[in-house]
């Protein structure tokens, strides 16, 4: 059953919409990224994404339901464990470990900090759980005077090395990250790695800079997107996308690094060429700027935003033609700590050439979106959950 040429994923980092049944072992019992950030802001202005069905998942302030909605529309539960960037979007490509990362509430061992140390020759601050802003305001003037590393975490399983770069090369501490990774893999497992940079001449006017990159550890196992690859076709990524799969199963990385508007222009330039495959977009901001720093009205800002460039978006699909708007985990900007938050995600789907106004319910896993991809790029899919015979 191939039905079209290529399939566009858009992810809006973090954008969950309403708590897992398993929230609260994840403690997060109330969280509700889109529909709180629209009742703590007085309601929210997506008249584009409204027309597709996003007002049909769930109740959201400002956004109407709509009988006749242009797109499909629903919303998905992870089944793998955990709630960070890596296992949502694994699993949107199809993959579903058994088991999830750990995380580090006391920090790394003993051991981890020791071997960083030996093996890039510099000390570490912090290695504690931070946010990425505040630890520049508690540890930044410190780590100017000493150049050691600043290391923290969070919930999530990551490891995250701070520098100034003016006192550590960019290159230096690209090339600490990867040796870290290996570290982690063989003492304390993460998910990834994240190299975060940054200028400022002293507390309170250090901002961390664009030259952020992921190390990821290699996906388990083969997703969709090798798949597609195998079949010869293309795998666009945009944004960090490739640096969450460790460029593995990409064929062409399209990295963003100044905002959510440079991937989003980057993805209609894609759009407008003429490729057969996948297009595979991850918008960081709504996480990293507004999510984890707790700034619903900025959130809100993005969203709309977005919302503003849909409609250049549905005009450069080709007649053959699927696109996906979805989310990878929730981070609730008016929840409590600055962490991610375990939720539903968004399925809003539309083609040109596809059935409009179904409900595609509540989805098992994030997966039916490549079981799904699969059925209808490739005429097959191994995976179970496809909801592409609703659409077509």
């Amino acid at each position: 059953m191939q039905k079209i040429e290529r399939a566009t994923i858009i992810v809006l980092d973090s954008l969950g919409v309403g708590e897992s049944p398993d929230a609260a072992m994840y403690g997060d019992v109330g969280s509700n990224t889109l529909g709180n950030i629209a009742l703590t802001t007085g309601g929210i202005h997506l008249p584009n994404m409204e027309k597709m069905g996003l007002g049909n998942i769930i109740e959201i302030l400002g956004v109407k339901k709509i009988e006749n909605a242009i797109g499909n529309y629903g919303k998905a539960q992870e089944k793998a464990i955990g709630k960070d960037t890596t296992t949502g979007h694994w699993e949107i490509a199809g993959m579903i470990p058994e088991k999830g990362f750990p995380t580090y509430a006391n920090g790394f061992s003993e051991i981890v900090i020791k071997k960083i140390q030996e093996k890039t020759g510099r000390k570490v601050l912090c290695n504690k759980p931070y946010s990425g802003t505040e630890v520049l305001d508690v540890y930044g003037e410190e780590q100017m005077k000493t150049g050691a590393w600043i290391i923290y975490t969070s919930a999530d399983p990551v490891l995250q090395i701070a520098a100034h770069e003016e006192i550590i090369p960019l290159e230096e501490l690209y090339s600490a990250c990867e040796t870290v990774l290996e570290i982690c893999k063989e003492y304390s497992p993460v998910a990834r790695v994240i190299a975060r940079p940054y200028l400022g001449a002293e507390k309170g006017s250090f901002k961390r800079t664009p030259n952020r990159h992921d190390y990821s550890v290699l996906p388990p196992m083969e997703s969709m997107l090798d798949r597609i690859i195998s079949a010869n076709l293309e795998v666009i990524g945009i944004g960090k996308t490739s640096d969450i799969f460790a460029g593995v199963g990409i064929s062409d990385n399209r990295k963003s690094n100044v905002d959510n508007l440079e991937g989003i222009k980057k993805t209609i330039v894609a759009l407008k060429e003429d490729s057969k495959g996948l297009i595979f977009t991850n918008l960081v901001d709504f996480d990293m700027k507004y999510g984890h720093r707790r700034d619903p009205e900025g959130y809100k800002k993005a969203l709309e935003e977005f919302d503003s460039f849909v409609p250049e978006i549905l005009e450069n699909l080709k007649e053959n033609e699927l696109l996906i708007i979805t989310a990878d985990h929730g981070c609730d900007p008016t929840y409590k700590g600055s962490d991610h938050t375990r939720e539903y995600i968004p399925v809003l789907a539309y083609g040109k050439k596809l059935k409009s106004g179904i409900n595609l319910g509540t989805r098992k896993s994030f997966a039916d979106i490549a079981s799904t991809i699969e059925e209808l790029l490739l005429g097959k899919t191994e995976l179970s959950g496809s909801f592409a015979k609703e659409i077509i």
